[in-house]
């Protein structure tokens, strides 16, 4: 039986909260946070789970095996490493950290004391990515092309980090456990229209050695709720409509040809392809229960978790080059190779 404490009951701890106390081989003992008011409303839920304003308290408790963080990002790091001094498995939601370099120290720290530290990128745990993942390794669809994802929405507003940061994790983590590549390097733009210097809409271009790109759009000044990711291949092209209550994936078989062979330009002609289109079966569960049954997993086998420190990191490095890019007008920005921070790290 493994011992969690949570911190942060604001909108996602609750379901982490959940989730957790729905595990077998887990017990929720105490919840945290800095609101007594939410730890009123938590209370009335589970009457059993201890309840708490101090975090040192989590910190001290030597029952405590792990403690999952649920707060504002820019408590993540302090709240991070003394967990994980503590002795502590450490869950962290996204983003991990405010920088590479904060992401850095807290791997180097986990890995000194043999703990597990595992990030909160709950949509690779999601069915729908992991048979887009399958789709996508099967070659169905061919060559990946290029990959455009929306996750837009009106609000919510935050006060400590801008859209990017806030929405895109979701995105770039998807993408970096689809094509298992990362980008090398980053152009992005934004504009804040609400708060002065927190840009509430962004693009951001990611570039890849093959040439290949993807783009991701961010908002929280869009009227409408998107959450959608086309991926196109060279052979078809797949919708993600992460809304959609069944057919979150369709697979359509279009495609565009060029001749193979021709001597002159009127012997030259695209050939479009219009296909039929399907949508996969798909088995539902909740993404995040599965995410929280693998940190218990890997708390117990020693095992890197799918959405470990390193994948968290490379989510992070992206995101600070984001705002670079933003801070130098769009221009693009190199990302280091993943060696250089892996060399740092072992």
């Amino acid at each position: 039986m493994r011992t969690i404490g949570i911190v942060g009951c604001g909108y996602w701890g609750p379901n982490l909260v959940r989730n957790f106390s729905s595990l077998s081989g887990c017990e929720v003992k105490i919840i945290c946070d800095s609101d007594p008011h939410r730890l009123k409303s938590m209370a009335s839920l589970y009457p059993n789970i201890e309840q708490t304003t101090d975090y040192t308290e989590l910190i001290e408790d030597k029952s405590i095996d792990a403690i999952a963080i649920a707060t504002p990002v820019r408590f993540h790091f302090e709240m991070g490493m003394q967990s994980l001094l503590a002795g502590k498995h450490t869950f962290i939601e996204k983003p991990m950290v405010r920088n590479v370099r904060e992401g850095l120290i807290l791997i180097n720290t986990a890995q000194s004391r043999n703990l597990t530290l595992m990030v909160g990128h709950t949509f690779i745990y999601s069915p729908a990515v992991e048979k887009i993942k399958q789709i996508i390794e099967s070659k169905e669809i061919g060559n990946i092309q290029y990959i455009a994802a929306r996750r837009l929405n009106l609000g919510l507003f935050q006060k400590d980090i801008n859209v990017a940061w806030d929405l895109a994790p979701h995105d770039l983590s998807i993408i970096n456990y689809l094509l298992s590549e990362c980008p090398i390097s980053v152009n992005c733009q934004g504009k804040a229209h609400i708060v002065k210097d927190i840009e509430d809409i962004t693009n951001i271009v990611l570039n890849y050695p093959n040439g290949r790109f993807a783009t991701i759009q961010s908002s929280w000044l869009d009227p409408n709720k998107v959450r959608d990711m086309t991926i196109v291949g060279s052979k078809k092209m797949l919708v993600y409509n992460d809304l959609e209550p069944m057919e979150k994936i369709k697979i359509y078989d279009k495609r565009v040809e060029i001749p193979p062979h021709y001597n002159t330009f009127a012997e030259f002609h695209y050939s479009y392809h219009y296909g039929d289109m399907y949508a996969p079966y798909i088995k539902q569960y909740e993404p995040l229960k599965l995410e929280c049954q693998h940190f218990l997993e890997c708390i117990e086998t020693g095992e890197e978790p799918e959405s470990s420190g390193i994948e968290a990191l490379k989510v992070v490095q992206i995101l600070e080059a984001a705002s670079q890019s933003i801070k130098d007008n769009g221009a693009r920005v190199i990302l280091k190779s993943l060696e250089h921070f892996a060399s740092r790290v072992n």
